[in-house]
């Protein structure tokens, strides 16, 4: 005689199963060798994320729809009374305590304690004859409860990334109380009502708290993909972060591996020898990003194809740059390339030809490619004149950092080797002194320039996506052969998932 929206909810039950089912993902015999990212999350992370789980489990009380709920019982000399509660919602809600455990090869374990919960609503009562069934009176009813909460959340595959499955989720009650009209005297009616609806009450509760806490479980995991998609997406050229294994759980982390394949127009990625092993990072850090050599390498082909790799420089930039040391030789050289045209009527352009070649080293970021510069002047009331082309093949050596939310970019030695050079200042290109100048100048100044324009740009780019938000603490970037791994800790921006949640809902 009792619906609580079982039928809703069993469908919902096979439904959820059937899109796990069909959504399953397949990887093949030697999943490592196809991984180009890694996200390791240890447990002193996840006991920090833990600390949004109150906030979290709030929201899920307040989303839940609670049915109504109806009753018939039989009672000696009332005959049957019949009754239902409506307009079931949470009025009040604390967490008095929350722990998170994670089981090797099984679930996050998220234990919650003493959750105090008011409930408000209407009871209608009444009772029924053996012909009709007649409802005379409505009254306000409110509902103290103390619950303990446990939650285990698997994470899977589905759909190529990174699912999480709530549905395991058990709730107990320490008690569950029940007023009516505000009084708080036992009665008859109230110890009446209470029996009648305890156990069902109960239930209801499990089954809308449940469904919807599973439900910001796999909201939230779409809103880590999304925030991790857009992160590594710049206009045309993205990351394809698909699963490259099924995430793992173990006793003191959570890692997840991706494909990290470049996505670029027609430009084409294939990527099957990599040299990740789970031995490579620690567990001292709260959060770590191993990535290959060959998604730097792929990321520099795809700016090389979109026309990235172009640097224009004017005006102070340039006098800054011819005029690094006050020498004669300098002013002569000077002299000779701009024919007395002022900087403000010349211009520089840098770009590569080919694209460059990354190589991750102990030492650094090891960048080697073939680079084009010409100088042109514009002297007044004639045709652009271009003075000076040069072709030469740079390798030089970086070391990164992330200090103060910027990336800093430290220039280790450099090597220059002329491929072509042109000037009209010296047709036959037998002049060494502004050959000699011009390396001395790349080196000293011109590396460091481009350098300095890449890293503001960068931490923009890095910073649109929302990095400035969070609080990394002693952040590192090591270098290794054929591959980098970023380390650190962090603090989680306060009522981010919050925010997210209350827009979503």
């Amino acid at each position: 005689m009792l619906w609580v929206g079982r039928m809703r909810l069993g469908t919902f039950g096979v439904l959820l199963t059937l899109v796990h089912a069909s959504a399953a993902c397949e990887f093949g015999p030697f999943p490592y060798s196809v991984t180009g990212i890694v996200c390791r999350m240890t447990k002193p992370a996840a006991l920090l994320l833990n600390q949004e789980t109150a906030q979290v489990i709030q929201a899920a009380f307040r989303n839940a729809r609670f049915p109504n709920i109806t009753g018939e019982r039989s009672m000696r000399l009332l005959g049957k009374v019949a009754y239902e509660l409506t307009n079931i919602q949470v009025n009040d809600l604390s967490i008095e305590q929350s722990e998170v455990e994670l089981k090797e090869d099984d679930a996050i374990h998220i234990s919650i304690k003493n959750v105090t919960a008011s409930f408000k609503g209407t009871l209608t009562y009444g009772y029924a004859g053996a012909w009709f069934l007649r409802l005379f009176h409505s009254i306000d009813f409110e509902i103290e409860s103390s619950i303990d909460l446990q939650i285990n959340i698997k994470l899977m595959c589905q759909k190529d990334q990174v699912a999480a499955d709530a549905s395991d989720c058990y709730l107990a009650f320490h008690k569950l109380t029940l007023h009516l009209q505000g009084d708080k005297e036992p009665g008859w009616l109230k110890q009446l009502f209470t029996d009648f609806i305890s156990f069902t009450l109960k239930l209801v509760l499990k089954s809308e708290v449940c469904n919807e806490i599973n439900f910001l479980a796999q909201v939230l995991a779409n809103f880590v993909h999304d925030l991790a998609v857009n992160f590594v997406q710049d206009e045309d050229i993205r990351l394809d972060i698909s699963l490259a294994s099924v995430p793992l759980i173990k006793a003191s982390y959570l890692e997840s591996h991706h494909k990290g394949l470049v996505l670029y127009k027609n430009y084409s990625d294939v990527f099957s020898d990599s040299v990740f092993s789970p031995s490579l990072l620690t567990e001292s850090r709260m959060l770590y990003f191993w990535l290959s050599e060959h998604i730097l390498n792929s990321l520099a082909s795809a700016a090389f194809l979109d026309k990235r790799l172009v640097l224009t420089i004017r005006g102070e930039k340039l006098q800054a740059l011819f005029e690094m040391e006050d020498t004669d030789a300098q002013r002569k050289a000077v002299q000779m390339i701009f024919q007395g045209t002022s900087y403000n009527d010349s211009m520089a352009k840098v770009w590569s030809l080919t694209h460059p070649q990354i190589s991750l080293q102990p030492e650094g970021t090891v960048v080697k490619s073939l680079v084009a510069a010409e100088v042109s002047i514009f002297p007044a009331g004639e045709e652009p004149l271009m003075v000076l082309y040069m072709e030469k093949e740079i390798t030089v050596t970086v070391q990164a950092a992330y200090a103060e939310k910027k990336l800093i970019l430290h220039p280790l030695d450099s090597r220059i080797e002329f491929k072509v050079f042109k000037c009209t200042a010296d047709p036959s290109g037998n002049d060494p002194s502004i050959r000699n100048f011009l390396q001395t100048m790349i080196s000293a100044v011109g590396i460091p320039e481009v350098i300095s324009r890449i890293e503001p740009a960068l931490t923009s780019l890095m910073n649109s996506k929302g990095l400035h938000l969070f609080e990394i603490k002693n952040p590192e970037i090591i270098t290794r052969q054929g591959y980098v791994i970023v380390q650190l800790d962090f603090s989680f921006p306060d009522h981010l998932l919050l925010d997210f949640l209350e827009k979503r809902l």
